[in-house]
């Protein structure tokens, strides 16, 4: 599936989309880091939590939990919140 990738993550895919699988949010993130190494740590937490700073939308709907079943036919897209003052 599409996935969209945050231009702070853009890093690591070296672009702003990446095709990924999985048939739950966290295999598709398995296989991300499997395609680019270190970026799930980027996302998720020593707890398996999402970061706080990452906002992760399927379809248009943000998804909190990483058993969240996904169709091959969904899009991803990955948000990173910018901060500062």
């Amino acid at each position: 599936m599409n996935v969209l990738i945050p231009s702070a993550l853009r890093s690591y895919t070296e672009r702003a989309e990446a095709q990924a699988s999985g048939e739950t949010l966290a295999a598709l993130l398995a296989d991300l880091e499997r395609q680019y190494s270190g970026i799930r740590f980027r996302m998720i937490d020593e707890q398996e939590r999402i970061r706080r700073h990452i906002r992760i939308f399927v379809n248009g709907a943000q998804v909190h939990d990483l058993g969240y079943r996904l169709d091959a036919s969904d899009e991803v897209v990955i948000v990173q919140a910018l901060s500062g003052g």
